[in-house]
């Protein structure tokens, strides 16, 4: 009798044993942010609006037409007076960078954010066992993971992986790969470090889609460390509840949006065109249509398709012939009831007023991304988390919140993810020393006050800059 309950308990403990290390791996794969350091550049690099009328003399191709478009670009570009630049373009050599110009822009970076991080989580550098680097224009040989490991000292199995042309939304692009990485090894930690290089980049030209990328574009970077380690989800910040990744580069329109090349002179630059918004638009709208299912609870779900099955019966009876008294409106979904906050890409005021009209978001949820395009800029992949740092200086985010990232791309891509923050947040970041300010009573920068006499000319033929 002690040997049939025996012979009939192996498959039940055996089932047991299943699922306990079902769910023991399950925990093992999943991808917490323990920290990140957000780079704040030297004030001596600081764009100020005198420095950037200097900048704008000391480029002899524009002319009276392109002068008042450049006017016109910044004073709406929503962008202030404190925002970070490259040393080449300080010391005015942004006509001829030297390659040590472009490592020097990076190294300030890497040196300073990587050691602040690891120094603030106490993470010795042979602990690292992932590290993922995104700098999408500026490619070295060495990489730029192999300056990192060479100032660091890191591990010599450290898996490495160096990632460029990814564009602004190359550090979900990087989180994606250390989620994917971190399935496959247990208990590891991952650096990712996003940044950008503008040294080589800065255009000196009079191409209108070129010159733009000057307004837009400043100096900035994130270290972050990622971990699966169940002994330190006590420690981590966010935890990532799904991303989703998603890329129409075989369309040639929104390929071709936002591409590096080089103008009818020759000149290298960075050209967005007129097709942009459309492409932008395009795949912010499918990379919605797959993760909304993934972020907002079961009851808006069906709420929504409710509405909207309500709505299409309505048309058709109408259609038909039949009388229907009363227009029904197109049911919106309420993202509020699966997102507490929304972490959006500062790519120019545009983009984040056309997400606030397509999410239905208030001013104050905007704020953050408002905020960061005015003090920072546009960092290109980092600007998210300066976005996420001015939340957290602001305390906004409570344990068990949820964080909406969204992002865009050249590609044309657009990424987002869902982050579940883990502790109560509200310490000093980048925005220590200012946070108290914003959101200041303007965002109106000096540029018109300063330069708006540039637009009562009319004859070329006598204006002088």
């Amino acid at each position: 009798m002690d040997f049939l309950m025996l012979l009939y308990s192996i498959p039940i403990l055996y089932t047991v044993f299943l699922i306990l290390k079902m769910m023991e791996d399950r925990r093992g794969r999943d991808c917490y942010i323990i920290d990140y350091e957000c780079y704040k550049p030297t004030d001596d690099r600081k764009l100020s609006t005198e420095f950037s009328g200097d900048l704008v003399r000391r480029n002899q191709n524009l002319g009276l037409s392109e002068l008042k478009f450049l006017l016109k670009a910044i004073v709406n570009s929503g962008i202030g007076e404190h925002t970070y630049g490259p040393r080449v373009v300080l010391e005015g050599r942004e006509n001829k960078p030297t390659l040590r110009d472009n490592i020097q822009e990076m190294e300030e970076f890497f040196y300073d954010s990587v050691g602040k991080l690891l120094a603030r989580c106490g993470v010795a550098p042979p602990e690292i066992d992932i590290l993922v680097v995104n700098v999408s224009m500026f490619s070295l040989v060495p990489s730029l993971a192999s300056l990192i490991i060479n100032k660091y000292k890191l591990r010599e199995d450290i898996k490495v992986f160096n990632l460029s042309g990814m564009g602004c939304s190359a550090s979900l692009v990087s989180i994606d790969a250390v989620r994917n990485i971190l399935k496959t090894y247990k208990n590891a930690n991952a650096l990712v470090v996003t940044s950008e290089s503008l040294s080589p980049n800065w255009y000196t030209g009079e191409d209108r889609s070129m010159i733009l990328t000057n307004c837009l574009f400043r100096s900035g970077g994130c270290a972050m460390l990622l971990t699966n380690k169940r002994d330190l989800k006590d420690r981590a910040m966010f935890k990532l509840r799904c991303l989703v990744r998603t890329h129409h580069g075989a369309r040639d329109e929104s390929y071709g949006c936002c591409i590096q090349t080089e103008d009818d002179q020759g000149r290298p630059g960075f050209r967005l065109s007129k097709s942009l918004p459309k492409a932008a638009t395009r795949a912010f709208i499918e990379n919605l249509r797959e993760i909304t299912p993934m972020i907002l609870p079961v009851r808006e779900l069906v709420r929504y398709g409710a509405l909207t099955l309500a709505r299409r019966i309505r048309n058709c009876l109408g259609g038909s012939g039949t009388k229907v008294e009363g227009a029904m409106t197109k049911p919106v979904v309420n993202f509020r009831t699966g997102v507490d906050h929304f972490c959006i890409h500062t790519g120019g005021k545009a983009v984040i007023d056309g997400i606030g009209i397509n999410l239905k978001l208030t001013e104050y949820e905007l704020e953050p991304a408002r905020m960061t395009l005015h003090r920072f800029g546009n960092t290109s992949a980092s600007s998210l988390w300066y976005v996420l740092a001015y939340m957290e200086a602001k305390k906004r985010m409570k344990k068990g919140d949820r964080v909406l990232m969204i992002s865009f791309g050249a590609g044309f891509k657009c990424n987002s993810c869902l982050w579940e923050v883990m502790i109560d947040l509200g310490r000093g970041n980048v925005w220590e020393d200012c946070i108290d300010s914003f959101p200041p009573k303007t965002l109106t920068n000096p540029f018109m006050e300063k330069f708006g006499w540039i637009n009562q000319h009319d004859d070329t033929t006598k204006f002088k800059f």
